[in-house]
């Protein structure tokens, strides 16, 4: 584990200040620090508590808000499945040491996250104070957050790998908790992954930031290319094998990398090239990718009532059980 730090404003505001270029505008650099600042001063100075996780700590602040007593023992509950199931992912939990800050709010459901890798890493979501069981049960938000942790961050026109791997891997590790079903994940990777096509005028995955592009279309390139290793290796190793290489030598998403730095230390991992070569296909000019015949190949077809029928005669079924099993 590293040596503990404080959680600290200013450490948290001088990251900001010196990556504003990198985040655009200075407006919204602004309102990322101004967000920032609020999130490290409360985990900073709220009374919470130190939960200890497979590799390190995790601070947890609970903000209720007026919620009561069942709502705090519902979003401990919550929590504590979140953390097993990026801990499944990542061999263990994603970064040494994080701090998360729960807020509770009007209405009910997750109302929405956000992951922090300045000084220290952090993650904030907001509760409804009106949730009952199913809505945390159901919820993949703080999942998707906590697997934001075991990547390192990069310049803004690379969102879409950040973002895209998040929706991608949060699913397939919720599969391997025993939290979902593979069914349930294809098809709505059958239903959602379109919206990640490149559309005319598309100039690739780096230069494209539509909402579809950045979640859907990294999401897809992470498809792909878990297809295609688990396909070259007979299985021995997929996209899971090369995110815990790139979390093991990085840190987290405290860590301030080039793509080229992060993809190369999953190739090595995997012993190919797959990521890289499907980055120079995929970043720099549009790349489509036929969604059914590889859909098909992996035996994930559409059934008329809207759910899916998973074929294990199809030729790449094999590679579709690999992806969702227990790494």
């Amino acid at each position: 584990m590293q040596p503990q730090r404080p959680w600290s404003r200013r450490a948290a505001l001088r990251s900001l200040g010196a990556s504003a270029a990198l985040l655009g505008a200075s407006a919204v650099a602004q309102g990322q620090a101004s967000s920032a600042e609020e999130v490290y001063e409360a985990l900073r100075l709220q009374r919470g508590e130190t939960l200890r996780v497979a590799g390190g700590e995790l601070k947890l602040v609970v903000q209720p808000n007026g919620a009561g007593a069942d709502w705090l023992r519902q979003v401990h509950a919550w929590v504590d499945r979140a953390i097993a199931v990026a801990s499944i992912y990542f061999g263990r939990f994603p970064v040494d040491r994080a701090g998360l800050l729960i807020r509770g709010v009007p209405g009910s459901g997750v109302r929405g996250g956000v992951t922090y890798g300045f000084d220290t890493s952090a993650v904030k979501v907001d509760v409804g104070r009106e949730s009952g069981p199913r809505d945390m049960q159901d919820d993949w938000i703080l999942t998707h957050e906590f697997i934001h942790l075991g990547f390192p961050s990069l310049r803004r026109r690379h969102a879409w790998i950040e973002e895209g791997s998040a929706t991608y891997v949060e699913p397939i590790a919720r599969i391997q908790a025993g939290q979902l079903t593979a069914a349930r994940m294809w098809r709505d990777l059958l239903n959602d992954l379109p919206k990640g096509l490149p559309a005319p005028g598309d100039a690739g995955l780096d230069n494209t930031h539509t909402w579809g592009r950045t979640y859907w279309g990294g999401a897809l390139y992470c498809l792909v290319a878990d297809v295609e290793l688990q396909r070259v290796t007979a299985g021995r190793h997929g996209l899971q094998t090369a995110w815990r290489a790139i979390r093991d030598a990085s840190g987290g998403n405290v860590a301030f990398w080039t793509i080229e730095q992060a993809l190369t230390a999953g190739d090595r991992a995997t012993g190919r090239f797959v990521l890289t070569d499907l980055y120079r296909q995929m970043a720099p000019a549009a790349f489509a990718v036929d969604i059914d015949a590889l859909m098909a190949q992996l035996g994930v077809r559409a059934a008329a009532d809207g759910t899916v029928v998973l074929d294990d005669a199809a030729p790449l079924a094999s590679v579709r059980r690999a992806i969702t099993r227990a790494g």
